[in-house]
Formats: structure tokens, sequence, C-alpha cells
């Protein structure tokens, strides 16, 4: 892999202008993470890592989307383990990272996409937005957001949310604890770089250790659990005739036919 120095991106903007690191996804028409897109995330989360300057990491998707998830063509038996590994190093990266993660998000924020946004510190997203797991839709589950989303919004909603599929706008998001504040789409960029602003007035050093305290419970545990997600996917889900109808058919445009096997 090419260092961050010298990587050309492809799928994402990058702009580092010291206190605040600039993570923009820009893969059109609804940035859809590929696995060229996961392997510049790792890239970028490296660069602004290494960066001592930096306090604060903003990621952001378009107008049209945050991002609607992970490409389904990667949910493939045959993908799916390189699919896991690669976008949960990204998770990972993201939540291991000292500086404080920020996501605005405006659009769809789907799937991976949402999960991605999800576990950032800060969250700020259009009231007009639309947050959703579908996963469960194609005979799947997300795995990062079944074993976060209870710590975040609570069990029951948590449920609710991938159990179904539904989706909620950026409004109920808030409510529920998804993000930390709604507010009208022209407004979300200064809500955003407000907040920066903020963060960049301080330490980066104090704030990389008050991160490394605040999460210190939930590091304990997310481990274990996504590693044990992982092995349910790969070693259960993946075997159902379901799971695999359920991919075919959304790319082939038609309703599943399920067997319950």
């Amino acid at each position: 892999m090419a260092t961050a120095k010298n990587w050309n991106y492809q799928r994402l903007m990058v702009s580092i202008e010291a206190p605040v690191a600039r993570i923009t996804l820009t893969n059109p028409p609804v940035n859809v993470i590929d696995f060229v897109m996961m392997d510049e995330l790792l890239v970028a989360m490296e660069e602004a890592e290494n960066r001592n300057d930096v306090a604060a990491v903003v990621f952001a998707g378009g107008d049209r989307a945050f991002s609607a998830g992970v490409d389904v063509a990667a949910h493939t038996p045959d993908n799916a383990r390189d699919m896991l590994v690669r976008f949960n190093s990204v998770i990972r990266a993201v939540i291991a990272t000292s500086k404080v993660t920020i996501a605005a998000v405006r659009g769809n924020c789907f799937g991976g996409g949402a999960e991605l946004a999800a576990v950032c510190d800060l969250v700020f997203t259009s009231d007009n937005s639309n947050w959703g797991f579908p996963e469960i839709t194609l005979g799947c589950f997300p795995p990062v957001a079944a074993v976060m989303m209870s710590a975040i919004v609570g069990q029951k909603r948590a449920a609710d949310l991938i159990l179904t599929g539904r989706r909620i706008n950026g409004e109920e998001a808030m409510r529920i604890g998804l993000a930390n504040e709604a507010v009208p789409e022209d407004e979300l960029s200064e809500v955003v770089d407000e907040t920066a602003a903020r963060l960049g007035k301080l330490s980066p050093a104090s704030l990389a250790m008050t991160k490394k305290a605040l999460y210190t419970w939930d590091a304990m545990h997310f481990e274990k659990g996504l590693a044990r997600a992982e092995q349910i996917y790969l070693e259960e889900l993946m075997k159902l005739e379901d799971a695999r109808e359920g991919i075919k058919a959304f790319m082939e445009k038609r309703q599943p036919v399920w067997k319950g096997k």
C-alpha cells in the first residue's frame, strides 16, 4: 500500500488544514463504499492520525448522500470475508483514532455509511436526511450496528432499526440519540464548522487522552462483540440460502423469494 503522502485519492477528497482534517466521500451518485474507498479511508485516517497538530477529523459526503452504504456486490459469499475485513478495519481505525471525529450528514445515510457516521464522536445531521440499516431486506445484517447500536440508542430502538430495516429522518436520528443535533440543511456546515473551531482551540494531546478515558468501558466490549458478529456473519449467515437470494435479488432488481433457510 502506498503511504498517505503519495496516495492519489480516487474516492475521497482529503484536506488537512490544522487543527482540522476533512475527509469527504466522493463516489457519485450516492457515495457507495467500495473496496477502493475502504482502502483510501484507511490511508486518510493514517494521514490525520500522524499529524500532532490535528485535533478533529470531519467526515462528510455530498448533498444527495453521505453514503448509501457498502457496495452490495461486496456482500456476496465470495466477497464477504474480504469486505468485512476491510470495512471493519476502517471502523476500527475511526474508533481508535486519537482525534475527535465529526460526521456531517446530508441526504441518504444507509448501512455501512450509517455505521461510519454513527461511530464518530459527534454527529450532526440535516433534519431531512434519511438514515437506515436496510441489510435485513437483503437477508443480511449490519455487523457493526448490531454490536454498537444498543449502546448508542438503547436496545429496543436498536432492535427496531436493525430488525425492520426501516428508515428514519435526521430529526428522529437526533431524538433517539443517533445524532447530536439535527438542523436545516443550509445550517449544517455552520454548526459543524463552529464545533470544529471550538475543538481546534483545545489541546490535541489532551483531547486524545480524554477520548481514551471516555471510551474505556466501550472499548473493552466492542472488539469482542465485533469479532463474534463477524464470525456469525461469515460462518452462519453466508451459508443461508436466503442471504444469497437477498443479494442476488437486489442485483437482479427483483423481489427476493425467501425459503426460510
